[in-house]
């Protein structure tokens, strides 16, 4: 190993040597040159007038440059001198560095076979690169040197040694940028690609969620294909889109919960009752016949609009005092109706993952807590924690939580747009006992036919109505029962 290394460093000393020394000797046969010359030129002198000794004089007063270094005037009109000298020696000096510190990466590169040591020959590797870099940039400025210092006559041949080294030099890193330029260009096909691709999924998306059924009108089936794409402004239509999207979410979250208290083995009557507390207790029986008839999801669905519902018709559902609709309606409308562009196409988990506490997770956290009791979650989960997270200002990554932010969402967007309308969608809903008006309630469970609506009145309101300002009306949802 010894001998390798010994071999080695003596290569690159007789390569060094051979390549860096015939400068200095060139610069050396100048001087002597200059010594001849200025030898011939005192004998010269003896044999011409005191004008030639004058004016020579004055040319070797020239020789000394302004900053002390003495320099002379070959035939070619170039400047050769100490300078030249010292820059040599500075370049020299810093070439034996380079080989000295090469040398010891070479034997750390060799050291790294026995034993063998993977993580050190690469580190030696990458040392031994690095100064054979360091030797070819002084190499670079050693041939520079000669192009500023050498003769005229050569000066077309060098530029052209120049030139061709340069770009040899260059070729790599042209041939580099354009397969970077080749990358660059597919992945902005790529990227239109998936741009395509993203916008006919949510068009897709959003068709399925806002798509009518068959047998609605014609009207709403235009409005669940225009609700697809990005409203300019806020409609009656696109609010009539929006409830129908709360109505779909309510009846999801709805069913998850009524399953899951099932799951738990619960008495569903007794819950009912539980919930529904707010019907008198003259009505227990008839409560009763609705759970044991699979309609408990009604008595749920009703609570779960009541809860989520109330504060609709304040600007921040009553978190704070705010009044800026009364302030400054104009621009509040405007913010509601950017606030809901921005948010219509967002996962409400992501933007609460970024945004915990922001107003949207403050609605969620508090609506959440309102619906879901603490004794509740403990009997359908077996704990508490998504209520300590959502105590802490966090929001769980739940399919239980998931789904009631979509519930959550929806809302929020239909009060953002009920707050863009001018003038605002007014809220009604149906008191229990009242009779049933098809002009503004619509059953939830489908009545017989030829059956007579008179004999029927509310047993409980399901979801709230609203009457537009364009004269339409999106019908409260109610649960009818027989007035005996």
């Amino acid at each position: 190993m010894a001998n390798k290394v010994s071999n080695f460093s003596d290569l690159i000393q007789r390569v060094t040597a051979s390549c860096l020394l015939h400068p200095l000797a060139a610069v050396r046969q100048d001087s002597g040159e200059i010594a001849g010359k200025n030898r011939q030129g005192h004998e010269a002198s003896y044999d011409s007038d005191e004008l030639e000794d004058d004016e020579e004089a004055g040319e070797v007063e020239d020789e000394w440059s302004k900053e002390g270094i003495r320099a002379r005037e070959v035939p070619k009109g170039e400047l050769v001198g100490v300078e030249k000298l010292v820059e040599m020696e500075i370049l020299m000096n810093e070439v034996f560095d380079v080989v000295s510190t090469m040398k010891k990466a070479y034997v750390n590169l060799q050291d790294a076979h026995c034993p063998w040591d993977p993580e050190r020959m690469r580190v030696a590797d990458v040392a031994v690169v690095a100064e054979l870099r360091r030797l070819g940039v002084l190499r670079e400025r050693f041939r520079r040197s000669l192009i500023v210092h050498g003769s005229g006559g050569g000066r077309g041949r060098r530029r052209n040694g120049v030139v061709g080294m340069l770009k040899e030099v260059v070729a790599p890193y042209e041939a580099a940028m354009e397969e970077l330029k080749k990358e660059v260009k597919s992945r902005d096909v790529e990227v239109e690609n998936l741009k395509e691709k993203l916008k006919n999924s949510m068009a897709l998306a959003k068709g399925s969620s806002y798509g009518g059924k068959k047998g609605r009108s014609q009207s709403k089936r235009k409005v669940s294909c225009s609700f697809g794409q990005v409203a300019a402004s806020p409609v009656p239509e696109l609010f009539e889109a929006t409830m129908s999207q709360v109505k779909e979410a309510s009846k999801a979250f709805t069913s998850l919960l009524l399953s899951l208290m099932r799951s738990a083995h619960w008495d569903i009557a007794a819950a009912v009752r539980s919930i529904e507390s707010a019907i008198s207790e003259s009505d227990n029986t008839y409560l009763d016949t609705v759970a044991t008839t699979h309609h408990a999801k009604f008595a749920l669905e009703s609570y779960i609009s009541r809860k989520i519902f109330h504060g609709f018709d304040h600007e921040t559902f009553y978190m704070d005092g705010s009044l800026s609709s009364l302030l400054n309606p104009e621009q509040f409308r405007r913010d509601c109706f950017t606030q809901y562009r921005d948010m219509k196409a967002m996962d409400p988990a992501e933007l609460l993952g970024i945004l915990p506490t922001c107003h949207f997770g403050k609605f969620c956290s508090k609506k959440y807590l309102s619906i879901v009791h603490p004794k509740m979650e403990e009997s359908l989960f077996g704990d508490s924690e998504q209520r300590r997270q959502i105590l802490a200002g966090n929001h769980p990554r739940s399919q239980f939580y998931a789904e009631f932010l979509g519930l959550s969402k929806a809302v929020w967007l239909l009060h953002l747009l009920a707050f863009s309308l001018d003038p605002s969608p007014s809220q009604f809903e149906a008191s229990r006992g009242a009779e049933f008006h098809a002009q503004y309630m619509e059953s939830v469970v489908k009545l017989p036919c030829g059956r007579a609506t008179a004999s029927l009145t509310v047993g409980f309101p399901v979801s709230p109505g609203f009457k537009l300002g364009n004269g339409s009306v999106i019908k409260a949802r109610v649960f009818l029962v027989s007035r005996s």
